[in-house]
């Protein structure tokens, strides 16, 4: 055999080793920038997080420490005392019930409305429909201070300033909640419809009956949105309310911010106070976070 007839073959021999040191050196090269992806992510939660971690480090200080290392993760001591002048010193019972009765109204009452109207703007057909929610996202676009002198006049007029129905009754309805409903319910086929209409349903009973129960993953999302944002809500209670009776915890934090106790910078009690005030909202999101917003596979059979 000649030399010319051996080469080829010798080359076919070495092709599955140069072809297996390629994909081990494409696997390694996967594998560093997987860990660098995954390194740069983990490094934007640490960022992200540390705030929170701040939080709930300096509420266990003594005053001297927070004022001296506010940024400390580790007491040197761990203290109970601003937890204990918060609930003994202040009105913070008085403050977190205030808010629950209200966001318990809320989103209820929010969930309710947006799916009226969010199921009239996506099923029902009426003149002026196109601009009705035309307004309804024209509203998503003004920024919510504009409407403070006129929520705070419109409330003194109805007589319903400084009262729990003022509010409630304003945060009832939110125009993302409405666009989010209109969107999911166009996402439903008009024909799990037809039969209910066909055995003589009217429009709310096959709403109630039979749509709204395949909302669920919509729903879901305005409860947390609803719960989120009226648990969290500033600005409306600070022009709707002025009795201490019916301070709100987002209030009543404000008024610590502001030096309400005592004087000092009194980090370690604010922080506290935020701390308390953010465990419902991480409970309810951490509940329902995997079933934000699901997609409506299998609601219309073969």
């Amino acid at each position: 055999m000649s030399v010319t007839e051996t080469r080829p073959e010798a080359a076919r021999q070495h092709e599955p080793l140069n072809r297996f040191t390629r994909l081990r050196r494409q696997a390694k090269r996967l594998g560093i920038g997987q860990w660098a992806l995954y390194a740069l992510l983990i490094g934007m939660s640490l960022i992200y997080i540390y705030p929170f971690l701040v939080e709930v480090a300096t509420s266990f200080k003594t005053d001297t420490e927070a004022a001296s290392d506010p940024i400390g993760l580790v007491p040197n001591i761990f203290s109970w005392a601003a937890y204990s002048r918060l609930f003994a010193h202040s009105d913070f019972p008085r403050w977190f019930m205030n808010s629950a009765i209200v966001t318990v109204f809320v989103t209820a009452g929010r969930v309710f409305f947006v799916s009226l109207a969010g199921y009239a703007l996506a099923r029902l057909h009426f003149r002026g429909r196109g601009f009705v929610f035309a307004m309804v996202v024209g509203v998503m676009a003004v920024p919510g201070v504009v409407l403070l002198i006129p929520k705070f006049l419109v409330l003194k007029e109805l007589h319903l300033y400084d009262s729990y129905p003022g509010m409630i009754l304003p945060l009832l309805v939110d125009a993302a909640g409405v666009f989010i409903m209109k969107n999911f319910f166009e996402s439903i086929p008009v024909s799990v419809e037809e039969q209910a209409r066909m055995d003589g349903a009217g429009t709310f009973r096959v709403f109630w009956s039979i749509v709204l129960p395949m909302a669920r993953p919509a729903l879901i999302t305005i409860v947390i949105l609803s719960f989120q944002g009226s648990w969290n809500e500033l600005s409306h209670f600070i022009v709707s309310t002025q009795s201490p009776e019916l301070t709100t915890l987002t209030k009543g934090v404000a008024s610590l911010a502001s030096g309400q106790l005592s004087q000092g910078t009194q980090y370690p009690i604010k922080l506290a106070a935020a701390a308390l005030m953010t465990i419902p909202v991480a409970v309810m999101f951490f509940i329902f976070q995997k079933r934000i917003m699901n997609n409506t596979q299998g609601a219309e059979k073969g």
